[in-house]
């Protein structure tokens, strides 16, 4: 009989296939990867979607999304599973590949459409619990405290508690900072109200003093945003214009930045103040130290402001604070340090990373290119790319291949390129989705594969991890997207399951350890999961936010034919002929020749050159690194 002829030909398949791998000896992960490829094929794995069923060889575990389902795996109990240390499940029994197969078990899988379903209703669930939370008990204040149920303003008390300070202005910041949240979701009948709030409620004559960083990415970033949606011809989310609705978002905007202008006065290298009151200007008690971060990641929203309103000023005093910036970069290599004296434009923090300090500095320059076209940009990025590679990254030369350690990027002097501390933070984590933007895809998945299994470990990304201790130096989470934020941008560059699986991961730690009765709480402790009584908008900006687009593929987003960049703060603006009309050059009159324009079609032409090509298409469906390489990685963060 015919089936019993193709059960014969499986099982003499599944025998080849076990002395294939036997004779393979150490690259038996890739080998493994193959055959269970050709044992659930895509088209399998499609049906089984559609259908419900499984596909899965008989004897192999179920996957860990079976119990999010809220059901057991299809059987009598052929394999159990056992908590592993963050509390989720971890499969085990009935494989039959070697310790390195239960990667494959976990995550190789097919993700079914209607647990996919069910992960975007739950991140949209997440969001709308912060957000009706902050409506109900916190706003107008600037954020939630979602374990007392109350809203948190400025500490007037104590001026120097810049923790709070530097980013709660008194001008509603959870709700301004949320609102391309809600576009996104495609909830416009919120959006529209919470728009018309912001308009009616919100001043900035406040005699606030804030960080002009926190203030330019959280608040003039999000009203630009918001700005363009209700202005798009094209309306990609839907219906969201607002009847009579006259640019007030971007009157709002440019009374902002004005505000912010004074900080980029009364110094000589051109490098603004930190912070501003925004009543009153610049403090007379300013410190003249600043972050290369927080004085070089303000072109993009400043560009936008000028090429919207027609007037160059914002754009120019960004641009020559990069500038000034990249002047003082070390001539040896080509590093900037982390904090610089804005007047004598010495270098007080010589310490060169991708972290806290430096790591929009580098996003920017990248964005600001793909925004605006303007050459001069990706050239800066490019050799700044070329300097972190040589000098940051250390282990193995590729990903996928090879032997010795995983690359991680490392913190070094910036003059002499040598190692100051054994640490990361897990602002880090944004640099793979920087990297799938140049098409360094492969590195990019390394780097992830890194945090995930910090995350894995303990829940949730310490602010601080010492990689050669495996241990947490600063141990508070306080909702950080950046890890959230590179898994989509991989997943929309591989389209691999993996990386729905590591959403799902994320998104079931938010919720059994950040959850408090009115939101989500920092986490005070990752260890012992206490919490802090701080919500920051940022949660409902960017880690919701990611989260959702991650699973729902389906989004205009992905769909409608419009292209789309996000901030660094994650409000999405999308690639519109009008930001790419410069300004700036009439102002810099010097720079016009070297600034030659670059078409979109260059764009792409430049990005093609990348390592995108180097991902095998058999992995589309498969672990995007290797089983021996995860492993190695789970155990150079103790995991294992």
């Amino acid at each position: 009989m015919q089936w019993r002829s193709l059960v014969l030909a499986l099982l003499a398949l599944r025998l080849a296939g076990h002395a294939l791998l036997w004779l393979a000896g150490p690259s038996v992960g890739f080998y493994q990867q193959r055959l269970r490829a050709f044992v659930c094929s895509p088209a399998a794995a499609a049906q089984e979607a559609a259908s419900n069923r499984r596909c899965f060889p008989d004897g192999l575990a179920a996957p860990h999304w079976a119990s999010f389902l809220g059901r057991a795996w299809g059987g009598s109990g052929s394999g159990g599973s056992s908590a592993d240390r963050d509390g989720s499940l971890v499969w085990s029994g009935g494989g039959d590949g070697g310790e390195d197969d239960e990667y494959e078990q976990r995550y190789s899988r097919a993700f079914p459409l209607q647990l996919r379903g069910q992960l975007r209703d739950a991140a949209r669930s997440m969001f709308a619990f912060g957000y009706d939370n902050y409506m109900a008990h916190a706003f107008p204040q600037d954020e939630l405290n979602p374990i007392d149920c109350r809203g948190r303003g400025p500490d007037r008390d104590d001026p120097s508690n810049l923790n709070i300070n530097d980013v709660l202005g008194n001008y509603s910041l959870t709700l301004i900072d949320a609102l391309d949240t809600l576009a996104v979701m495609g909830n416009s009948s919120e959006f529209r109200k919470a728009v018309k709030l912001v308009i009616e409620t919100v001043s900035f004559d406040t005699d606030s003093t804030v960080q002009v960083f926190e203030a330019t990415i959280r608040v003039l970033g999000s009203l630009l945003s918001a700005h363009i949606i209700i202005t798009d011809a094209k309306q990609p989310f839907g219906d969201m214009t607002i009847k009579g609705y006259d640019n007030e978002l971007l009157h709002m905007a440019h009374d902002l930045a004005v505000r912010l202008l004074p900080a980029f006065e009364n110094t000589k290298t051109g490098i603004p103040y930190p912070r501003v009151n925004l009543r009153t200007g610049v403090p007379s008690d300013s410190n003249n130290e600043t972050c290369t971060a927080g004085a070089g990641s303000l072109l993009v929203e400043f560009g936008i402001l000028s090429r919207l309103l027609g007037d160059s000023t914002f754009e120019w005093v960004a641009r020559r604070a990069v500038k000034a910036l990249w002047n003082l970069r070390s001539n040896d290599t080509g590093l900037l340090g982390n904090v610089v004296n804005i007047q004598t434009g010495h270098w007080v923090g010589k310490q060169s990373g991708l972290g806290a300090g430096l790591d929009s500095f580098y996003e920017y320059l990248l964005k600001s290119y793909i925004l605006f076209g303007e050459k001069e940009d990706l050239e800066m990025f490019s050799a700044a790319y070329r300097s972190i590679q040589n000098y940051l990254r250390r282990g193995r030369e590729a990903c996928n291949e090879g032997e010795g350690d995983p690359p991680l990027y490392v913190n070094v002097n910036m003059f002499s390129g040598q190692l100051m501390n054994t640490w990361i933070d897990s602002l880090q984590a944004f640099f793979p989705g920087l990297q799938v933007l140049i098409g360094d895809v492969e590195d990019a998945i390394c780097l992830h594969a890194f945090y995930y299994a910090i995350w894995k470990r303990y829940g949730a990304l310490p602010e601080r991890y010492n990689w050669q201790l495996q241990a947490p130096d600063v141990l508070f989470y306080p909702l950080r997207p950046e890890l959230v934020e590179s898994t989509y941008l991989l997943y929309q560059a591989t389209k691999n399951p993996f990386y729905l699986h590591v959403g799902m991961d994320i998104l079931q730690s938010l919720e059994k350890y950040t959850k408090a009765k009115c939101g989500y709480a920092t986490l005070h402790h990752v260890i012992e999961k206490s919490k802090e009584d701080r919500m920051e908008s940022f949660f409902l900006s960017e880690t919701c936010k990611y989260l959702y687009l991650l699973f729902d593929e389906e989004n205009p987003v992905h769909k409608s034919g419009n292209r789309f960049m996000f901030t660094t703060e994650g409000h999405i603006v999308s690639l519109d002929k009008r930001l790419r009309v410069s300004l700036w050059q009439d102002t810099f009159p010097e720079e016009e020749k070297k600034a030659e324009k670059i078409k979109r079609n260059e764009i792409r032409a430049n990005n093609s050159i990348s390592n995108c090509n180097r991902v095998p298409d058999e992995r589309r469906y498969l672990l995007p690194l290797k089983s021996v390489y995860m492993r190695q990685i789970d155990q150079m963060v103790g995991l294992i």
